[in-house]
């Protein structure tokens, strides 16, 4: 299928704060992930199926997604910003870029999912249905978390619903759209719009076609530590796909300059980053040790990430926690369920564990 006149669109404009003190020194889409910025493994994807001219749609701090993948054109993708002066909400920021557009359609992205969606299957099923706007929709365990999406058994969204104890379908938005260019330009420009509490109601009462394609491949939300580390994991073992990952599939990923001792264990989908250097004895399971770290001798870090240029002492135990850029953790310290620690801190070396609830 030729694909030639449809526009992608990444909306990377949020500040992610619930992946503080991470998102401190860089916005979340360009947070490493399996050894590069989050983003460049969805733009991989974007780039696989044949779409060129991306949008990013961009607000806190802007300029770095320029400096790292500047035109595009290392990429093999030809690559525009559009600046959110003000938050626009998704309705908003998706008007905000359509002078941008280029075709008659155009692939909206959230900048924090990662997803094995087929797109092209994607583009089928919106072209099948003659859809107004088409949604990506996944089937979760749970959609008492989520609003819900109900289809019709032609696969038309009949209603969004808002979150519920007893919600009347399992399939929820999954954070990817194609909208027919006209319709994304008969959004309000200039102000705050919601898609799903505004605009997707609007059409649904306006007799447009809004389908659903329901997806059951690899789906996550990277908006929390925990989901970011396992999204990273998913992307060095070779779960999640990829075309951007710096290396094969396995359970470690150690980028060129990090120094790993022999007698250390780095398993679990985990990163090394450059610069870093693992002490031994010392034990790294599904954890993103970011460049210029060092974990010490004997060391236990799991399910964690540590920030470039932190120092992880002799014996210390990382679990379930994050540790911001140039932290000292002292020797014997324990950081664990879900504790951060800010830029910066020294931990002295201490039989003292510390947590979340402590």
């Amino acid at each position: 299928m030729s694909v030639g006149q449809v526009d992608a669109v990444i909306l990377v404009g949020g500040q992610g704060t619930r992946l503080r003190p991470l998102t401190l020194s860089a916005a979340k889409p360009m947070l490493p992930t399996a050894g590069v910025p989050f983003l460049e493994h969805l733009l991989s994807r974007i780039r696989a199926a044949g779409l060129t001219h991306v949008v990013l749609g961009t607000s806190y701090k802007a300029q770095t997604f320029v400096e790292y993948f500047g035109d595009g054109s290392s990429f093999g993708l030809d690559i525009e910003y559009v600046v959110e002066d003000e938050p626009l909400g998704t309705g908003g920021a998706i008007r905000n870029v359509a002078d941008r557009l280029r075709g008659d359609t155009a692939m909206i992205f959230n900048g924090d999912i990662l997803s094995g969606l087929d797109l092209t299957a994607l583009l089928a099923t919106h072209r099948t249905a003659h859809a107004d706007v088409t949604l990506h929709l996944v089937e979760v365990p749970d959609a008492r978390a989520f609003g819900s999406v109900p289809t019709d058994a032609d696969g038309r969204v009949t209603a969004f619903l808002e979150k519920s104890d007893n919600p009347p379908t399992n399939r929820i938005n999954a954070g990817c759209y194609v909208f027919r260019r006209s319709v994304l330009e008969r959004i309000p420009p200039g102000r705050v719009v919601s898609v799903e509490r505004e605009t997707f109601p609007g059409l649904l009462a306006a007799g447009a076609v809004i389908a659903g394609h329901v997806d059951s491949t690899y789906w996550l939300d990277l908006g929390t530590p925990a989901a970011f580390v396992t999204g990273s994991a998913d992307l060095v073992r070779g779960i999640a796909p990829t075309a951007a990952r710096p290396g094969p599939a396995g359970e470690a990923l150690v980028l060129d300059g990090a120094e790993v001792d022999p007698a250390a264990t780095v398993t679990g989908g985990s990163t090394v980053g450059r610069g870093v250097t693992v002490g031994p004895d010392a034990v790294v399971h599904r954890s993103m040790v970011f460049d210029g770290a060092r974990i010490g001798p004997g060391a236990r870090v799991s399910d964690s990430v540590i920030g470039a240029g932190a120092r992880i002492g002799a014996c210390a135990v990382v679990a379930d926690a994050v540790i911001g850029d140039r932290v000292v953790v002292g020797e014997r310290c324990e950081l664990l369920a879900g504790i951060r620690v800010w830029p910066d801190v020294e931990l002295p070396a201490a039989s003292v564990r510390f947590s979340a609830d402590s």
